[in-house]
Formats: C-alpha cells, structure tokens, sequence
C-alpha cells in the first residue's frame, strides 16, 4: 500500500491546510499518515506557555496537549488517516516568551534544529513513505520554519509543501507558477469542515468560531502545494 506522510507542526496544521487532499488519498486506498512534531507535555506550564492555555478559556489545572492530542485522533478518525504524536516541546516552552517571538527569528540556541530533524528521520525509516506533505512556512511561525528547513534536509520522495492556512489569508496571494492546484470537492469541503471543527480548543483563535470556520471554507476552492525549491 502507497503512505502518504504529512508532517505537521502542530496538531491541527495539517488537517487545516491539506484536509481535502489527505482524506481524498485515504478515499483512494492509500496509508495517510500524519505526524505531529511539536506535541509534548510539560507538567505546569508558566509563563507565556500559560498564557497560551489560559485565553482559550483552559483553566491552568487541564492537561492541555493531552487534550489537544485528544482532538488529533478524533480528526485524524474523519481524514481516515493515522496519528503520530511526537513528545518535542512547542516554541513557548523553548525560550519564546511572547506572541511576537513566535513570529520572530529562530533562536539560535533552540534544542529544536537538532531534535527536528533526529525525530523526523527516525519517521521516515519507519514508514518508508511514497510521498510526504509539510508546510511552506507562511506565517513565519518558528515551529513551521524549523520543520521545513528540517524536512528539506532530508531524502524525500515527492516532497510537496503546502500553503499554511489561515495564515495564508492574512499572507494573501502567493507566488504558485510551479505549484500543484488541489480542487476541494463540495464532499471533501464537508468534511474538512468536520476535521478542521474538531480542534475545539483552537477554533476562537484561528477563526473565531465554527460558524466562521464554515464560512471561510466555502471560500476555499482550492488547496495548494508547492515544490520544495520554493
């Protein structure tokens, strides 16, 4: 059986941005993969880390990734896709200390350029994928740059990046001469929406609702993939 692997920085970054083409390819009789890179837990967040949980409306005492890890395997259930979970730490548990450091330059010192790549490889020796999907990096969050640069690195198959959504809406156009087109079906659309719905905790942040999740999905005619060059 042909594996597709996604590689995801966080867990929802897939499915938001390449839902339609993964649950397509299990409906065509491939393996889908997703695997999630920055999933681990720490015990009693602080800080910014805290922060991050508490204007979700998370109070400090809920397990917060156990949740969100909960979250993944309930979308991955509708992609009809597998979950991977891997234990490394999200950017505000690794020196980023406010919202704009997320978006800011890769610190130099992050235990991540190393642990990325060391974990990702392990992946790919353990799948042997046909074809694997990662982000384009469209936002300039730090967790996304590090796995693409660390994807990029490495012996792929058919390496294709996809465009970070709902960051490409506030991106706006992208330069796609050499991009494949992906057509979201008006079935794949409803279930994306069901995917994507899933990430209860992240739907207020990222588009302020599941109404609005709805309706920024019915404008989404197409999803876009991108050689790794770019």
């Amino acid at each position: 059986m042909r594996t597709l692997l996604a590689v995801s920085p966080h867990l929802d970054d897939a499915a938001f941005s390449a839902g339609a083409l993964l649950w397509t390819a299990a409906q065509r009789g491939w393996r889908v993969v997703v695997a999630t890179v920055f999933t681990g837990n720490v015990a009693q967040p602080s800080g910014f880390a805290l922060a991050c949980q508490l204007d979700k409306g998370l109070p400090a005492d809920v397990d917060y990734m156990a949740l969100r890890r909960e979250e993944d395997r309930q979308a991955c259930r509708a992609l009809g896709a597998e979950p991977i979970h891997l234990p490394l730490l999200e950017a505000p548990h690794r020196g980023y200390e406010n919202a704009a450091a997320l978006f800011g330059d890769v610190l130099p010192h992050d235990a991540a350029l190393a642990a990325v790549p060391r974990a990702l490889t392990q992946v790919l020796a353990d799948l042997q994928p046909s074809r694997v999907l990662a982000p384009l990096g469209i936002g300039g969050h730090v967790d996304h740059l590090i796995v693409r640069d660390a994807i990029r690195l490495l012996p792929l198959p058919r390496l294709r990046l996809w465009e970070d959504w709902p960051y490409l809406d506030r991106a706006g156009a992208q330069g796609r001469d050499t991009a494949c087109r992906w057509t979201v079906s008006p079935e794949a659309r409803a279930v994306k929406y069901c995917v994507c719905a899933s990430y209860v905790t992240q739907l207020g942040l990222q588009f302020g609702g599941a109404g609005a999740l709805a309706e920024r999905l019915e404008r989404q005619a197409s999803e876009w993939y991108h050689p790794a060059s770019s």
